[in-house]
């Protein structure tokens, strides 16, 4: 039995679900321990749990941001079973599968909530959690201000990040968050997945698109959009961005925009995990544009 399989088990047995009979560790999780529970009917239940908990409501936390997706309509999530200080447990969903009708599905599905949910204010009720990093939700009423000081500058006082980007780089951070108006269109406050990669996009028994993972908010879509456009999502893909920019009424420059949005979730890798599997440079690339240029010496 290894160390995930004994610490899971130990675990459900903890919360009453004594009759879990066996857990099959799952991999790729980067926050907390997750396997399949086998119980003994034969029925199979996701769980999730942590060692340290970054706080005592990151799993609540989660297991709302995954009814409040799913109460927008469009997208399938997982059924929260359990969520507790100590333990997540969710319904089990399966591979997504490889075709372009299911990308054109998610397309239409993400479309619905951004475009359902729009906000009058920029934040959630309450704080989340990406990864094990507090992601601060705190109200404004302006999503430039509140993308500048809740997704980007807030991550400059984690050590690692520090580490990471020099005073040239902070700097040029900070200026470009002094042009977002400039750099960004206006745009509505919707409900966001919040952690949109590739992975956390899986597919319910019956083949429907499904998030899990998420760290909600409302934002802005393009948030979503980035996310997903930069983390190396599949060829058949393609149609789900073709689709959803039609859906949505994008105009031809949004590409063009998808760096300076990922630059949160650049942050956040930093911040969090040794290796930063490049981010530090995406990082750098990004903001090239913003160092100020050593003036030329006189007479030189």
């Amino acid at each position: 039995m290894t160390d995930a399989t004994s610490f899971l088990l130990e675990r459900l047995h903890a919360a009453g679900l004594t009759d879990v009979v066996a857990v099959e560790p799952a991999t790729g999780g980067l926050a907390a321990t997750a396997g399949l529970a086998r119980r003994g009917d034969g029925a199979s239940v996701f769980v999730k749990a942590f060692g340290e908990p970054p706080s005592d409501d990151a799993f609540a936390a989660e297991a709302e941001g995954l009814t409040a997706l799913r109460e927008a309509g469009g997208i399938a999530t997982p059924e929260v079973i359990r969520a507790d200080r100590d333990l997540l447990v969710l319904s089990v969903l399966r591979p997504r599968p490889g075709t372009e009708a299911f990308w054109e599905q998610l397309a239409h599905g993400l479309a619905h909530v951004h475009t359902a949910t729009r906000h009058p204010r920029f934040g959630w009720h309450r704080d989340n959690w990406l990864g094990r990093r507090r992601q601060v939700n705190t109200w404004d009423d302006d999503g430039f201000a509140f993308f500048a000081q809740h997704r980007l500058l807030r991550w400059l006082g984690e050590p690692r990040v520090q580490d990471a980007l020099d005073a040239a780089d902070r700097a040029a951070l900070e200026r470009l968050c002094d042009r977002l108006p400039e750099l960004l269109p206006v745009g509505p406050a919707c409900l966001t997945h919040g952690d949109l990669w590739a992975q956390n996009v899986l597919a319910t028994p019956d083949g429907r698109p499904a998030l899990i993972d998420p760290a909600v908010s409302y934002t802005w879509a393009e948030v979503d959009l980035a996310h997903l456009w930069t983390t190396a999502p599949p060829p058949e893909a393609r149609v789900f961005f073709e689709l959803y920019a039609e859906l949505t009424g994008l105009d031809s420059d949004w590409r063009d925009r998808m760096p300076i949005l990922q630059l949160r979730q650049h942050l956040a890798v930093i911040a969090q995990f040794e290796p930063d599997w490049g981010a530090a440079d995406l990082v750098r690339a990004t903001l090239a544009p913003f160092r100020k240029r050593p003036s030329a010496q006189s007479g030189a």
